[in-house]
């Protein structure tokens, strides 16, 4: 799939970043010695301060590039730094606040806004070599919803001999086009892991005539698990779930909602919910293998300081 470049925005027009020391009004500092306008914020602004400081071939991957496409993306550090790949031969830029890669050619890239980013493979094989399985799937599902790449292409990518490869192969078995956001993911990996399995987007009919589609229908069951973000608590928002609730209930099915602290931290009662709806036996131990997944996430303080340090971050307590 060849991926379009989108143009650099009218704000952005040249003169667009400095280099070196600016002593001017009117310019904010990004990083020593990178400048870009004081009316300009956003990660695309601090982005092409950043590609001033970048070699020729160079080009900006792993969550850089993801947050840049717009993927969802798992809960990150404030002060994560900026990724970028380089060539073997190219010279490594020595600002604190960007990590980098070598590769052994330049590495592919293409141009989203006036930024030479990574390819979608490319950048989900440099998440690979760090993410937890959970944050990789997360990222995996979103970048196929949006159609920056194929089942085939990612699938590709992963068979070359490259670190994370692994992890992107085994990602992609447990990865599902039809998600529609980032919790919703969450939900479905809890559920396979504890067993249970899961239909996405789900079409609940009743004598013919749509009811509802649900974010996850229990195969074999007239259930249906969904996650339910803040916006569902704003007032029109929130009738018209009513509403929604009493047709599925009219029409012999059963909705479960739950909110991310329910993911997190209550999580067995999820897995309960779902035995029920089974008639299987309630087993909490089942939960453990979730446990674990979330463990090695960024949706847990566990796992961000893992990946803090495997970033060289300071710790959460500032050591």
């Amino acid at each position: 799939m060849t991926e379009a470049a989108r143009p650099l925005p009218d704000l952005l027009d040249p003169p667009v970043a400095r280099r070196g020391r600016v002593r001017a009004a009117g310019w904010r500092r990004v990083a020593h010695g990178l400048h870009v306008p004081d009316h300009l914020d956003g990660l695309t602004a601090d982005l092409v301060a950043w590609q001033q400081a970048l070699p020729a071939s160079g080009c900006f991957t792993h969550l850089t590039s993801a947050a840049l496409r717009g993927w969802w993306l798992p809960p990150l550090p404030g002060d994560l730094p900026v990724f970028a790949a380089i060539g073997r031969d190219d010279v490594r830029p020595k600002r604190p606040g960007v990590r980098t890669t070598r590769h052994p050619l330049a590495p592919p890239a293409v141009e989203l806004d006036g930024l030479r980013v990574a390819t979608a493979t490319g950048t989900l094989l440099a998440c690979a070599a760090d993410l937890g399985l959970l944050d990789l799937v997360v990222l995996l599902d979103a970048a196929l919803a949006a159609g920056a790449c194929t089942v085939q292409e990612v699938s590709q990518a992963a068979a070359r001999r490259r670190r994370g490869a692994p992890r992107l192969r085994l990602a992609l078995t447990l990865a599902d086009a039809r998600s529609e956001s980032a919790w919703e993911t969450v939900l479905r990996m809890l559920l396979h892991t504890c067993g249970v399995d899961v239909v996405p987007q789900h079409e609940v009919r009743h004598d013919g005539a749509f009811v509802a589609r649900g974010d996850l229908w229990i195969r074999g069951t007239r259930t249906l698990q969904e996650y339910d973000g803040g916006d569902h608590l704003v007032a029109e928002r929130h009738r018209d779930d009513l509403r929604r609730d009493r047709r599925i209930t009219q029409a012999g099915w059963q909705r479960h909602g739950y909110t991310a602290p329910d993911l997190l931290t209550r999580a067995v009662t999820v897995l309960r919910d779902a035995d029920r709806a089974l008639g299987r036996e309630h087993r909490p131990e089942r939960i453990r293998a979730w446990h674990a997944l979330l463990t090695d996430s960024l949706f847990t303080p566990a796992g961000t300081t893992r990946l803090r340090a495997r970033w060289g971050l300071p710790a959460a307590d500032g050591r």
